[in-house]
Order: C-alpha cells, then structure tokens, then sequence
C-alpha cells in the first residue's frame, strides 16, 4: 500500500511544507513504508493530485496536509474510487471536519495516523462540486469565504477571523431572496442563511447541527429567516451552539436528500471554505462515498451523540 501526502502550503497562518516534510520523512522511513509527497502550487492542484492517484487503481491511503480547505480537495478528488482512502494530516487554522471525532488533536500526529482504523462517510454534491463537511448560502457563505482574506493577519486565527468576517458582512447587508425546494415544499422568500451540513463544525467553532452524522444517508438542513442588525448577534450565537430548536421561528431545521435553491442572481455559496458562485444551486448526498480513516480507537459524532 502506498502512502501519499499532499501538503498545501496556503493553508494556516504559515506555509507548513518544511514541517509536514521532515516529519513525514522520519515516520515513513522508520516504518518501511512506501510514500510520495506532492506540494500544491495553486487551487485545484490537490484535488487533482488526489484523482491522478486514485485513477490508478493502487491501493492508496491518501493524507490532506493542511486546513479544511485541503481536506475538501483531496475528498472530492478521492471519492466514489474504492480504492483510495483519505485522512485529515491536520494543520489549518480551523480543522473543523474532523472535530467530530473524540480526539480531534490525534489528527495532528502523523504516528497516530499511520495506526488507523477506517469508515465510510457521506459526500455533498453542490452542482458539479462536492464536499465533505458542510455547505452555505447567504450570510454565512459571504462570512465563511471571507475569512481566508483576515485569517493571515496578526491574532485573527480561528473564531477571531470569523467574528471580523461577520461584522463586515453584517454591515454590508443581510437578507436575501430565494425559491427553496426541499422534500416537495417551495419556500419562497428571504433568509439570512440556507447551511446544508454533513459534518458538525465549521468557523473556527461554530456547531450549528450536533445531530448531524456524515454516516446516515441525509443532510441536515438549517433555513434562518431573514432578521435585523439587532437580532443577530443571538441569533448567530444560537445557531452557533447548535441550539436551533430554541427559536423555531426563526432557525427552520429539516432532514433531506437534496434540495434545490433559486437566486435571484449569482450569489457566493460556500463550500467547506472554498467559493463557487451561482444561480440556481442543487444539492444533494453524493453518490460517491468516501472511505476515511481516522487514528485507531477514536469514535465520532455518529457514537457519540442520540438523535434527537
């Protein structure tokens, strides 16, 4: 079985590749295994380094060496191929997919890594996109693919450069028209926020959907209505502490298979941190699945958490 690494040196707050090479290098050759590492030089390239290995039929286990935005890309070029699996080598600001499992800080220990266990979790499709964790349209979308742009500045890591992110946004407007379709109901008219999730975390800490379990075959979806200045800061943090059921008037929680959402123009849609724009936005469980493998003896939210 081959090992590869693909490290993004965009990811965090620092470019990481000199770390993740030595420490790559000295786990590896100590353990005899076989491995390649390959360093993106732009968006997209760790997606295709994903699907040129996977492609080639090998039995792969396959690392993202970076933040979300890396797990993302490698996911979407690994899933549907039987043969390759993924892990999270983590090192972004964020590292919110794998704050599912019981020990998310295992991620960063290559050993810990390299004694895995291995499951299978759900993909989102978004149009001709797909992602792992979670995907957003409206405020949150602007937020969330904001946040890169504050992330490099000086003690804005993590929450903090959400919270920026969110006060500029919310200055600059906050409610949108949309046509959604979801299990043969139209809902017509404005909202905050559409947030279809498969994993739990996302934001530097938000946790908008505890239930959520990218095992299950569903989507979790969120509609927040459209609300004032006033109303958003407790609304954003209801949402955030995954405490929805406590303003039904406002956060509309659903389960579904897919759903389809109508702009009235192109409008940013975030996926797990990554932009796309568009008009008309379908989303649905993927049918490619994909295989994860995780540091042995760890459970998830799937283990951890009843439905309610």
């Amino acid at each position: 079985m081959k090992h590869l690494f693909i490290i993004n040196p965009a990811a965090g707050s620092r470019d990481r590749t000199g770390e993740y090479t030595r420490s790559i290098q000295t786990a590896c050759e100590a353990a005899g295994l076989t491995y390649e590492i390959r360093v993106s030089e732009g968006p997209g390239d760790c997606m295709g380094f994903a699907r040129q290995a996977a492609e080639t039929g090998e039995e792969l286990r396959i690392y993202a060496c970076g933040g979300d935005g890396t797990l993302n890309e490698v996911a979407a070029g690994a899933a549907g191929f039987p043969n390759a699996a993924v892990t999270h080598y983590a090192g972004g600001s964020g590292n919110d997919f794998v704050k599912i499992f019981s020990e998310p800080g295992a991620f960063f220990s290559l050993d810990r890594l390299l004694d895995a266990e291995e499951t299978v979790f759900d993909m989102i499709r978004c149009n001709e996109d797909l992602a792992l964790n979670i995907c957003s349209v409206g405020l949150d979308a602007r937020i969330g693919t904001d946040v890169a742009s504050y992330k490099r500045l000086p003690f804005l890591q993590g929450f903090r450069a959400y919270a920026v992110s969110t006060l500029v946004n919310v200055i600059r407007g906050i409610g949108e028209h949309y046509v959604v379709r979801v299990n043969g109901e139209t809902i017509d008219g404005s909202k905050t926020l559409i947030c279809v999730c498969n994993g739990r975390f996302y934001g530097g800490g938000f946790n908008p959907v505890p239930e959520a379990d990218p095992e299950d075959g569903w989507l979790d979806v969120l509609l927040v209505e459209k609300v004032t200045r006033l109303q958003v800061p407790g609304v954003i943090g209801t949402y955030k502490n995954g405490k929805h059921r406590e303003l039904p008037e406002l956060i509309r929680y659903l389960r579904a298979k897919e759903i389809d959402i109508l702009c009235d123009g192109p409008v940013p849609i975030n996926l797990d941190g990554e932009l796309r724009r568009a008009q008309q936005i379908h989303m649905s469980v993927a049918e490619e699945k994909l295989r994860f493998f995780y540091p042995r003896g760890l459970t998830w939210a799937a283990k951890q958490t009843a439905k309610v």
